[in-house]
């Protein structure tokens, strides 16, 4: 066998762990920095100028910007997270509210009455569903 081949008993369970390990944190580092450029961006409350000071400096000198930035406006993040999260749920109960009040019963009505005229329903089926309507 060629000694330039690599099996897998040739890599040791406990370098499996570390390199699983590293993925790990790096896929964190990953999310932790985009939450904080989300957040950036998401803050009303800072002018332009300071989103592009916070800005450059986590892009510039990442870990000690991630880290002075967790550190100084860490539970004002999270608020704005809760807030966003809550603007998000008061808009989709409003456009289901929106979208289940369908049509009012008068446009129903008129509606019914043109198929009526059309001939396309009897005075019996338009009795049923003006009634259905109405109820």
């Amino acid at each position: 066998m060629d000694s330039s081949v690599y099996l897998a008993y040739d890599y040791p369970v406990l370098g499996a762990f570390w390199t699983v390990m590293w993925i790990f944190l790096w896929v964190m580092w990953l999310v932790l920095l985009f939450r904080i450029i989300v957040d950036i961006f998401r803050d009303h409350e800072m002018n332009g100028w300071v989103k592009a000071a916070w800005l450059l400096f986590v892009l510039i000198i990442p870990f000690l910007g991630v880290l002075v930035y967790v550190i100084v406006r860490g539970k004002e993040m999270g608020k704005r997270e809760i807030k966003h999260a809550q603007e998000q749920q008061e808009a989709f109960n409003a456009y289901v509210r929106q979208t289940a009040k369908g049509a009012a019963p008068g446009e129903e009505l008129a509606k019914l009455s043109e198929l009526k005229a059309k001939g396309d329903l009897t005075e019996e089926e338009f009795q049923r569903a003006k009634q259905k309507l109405l109820s």
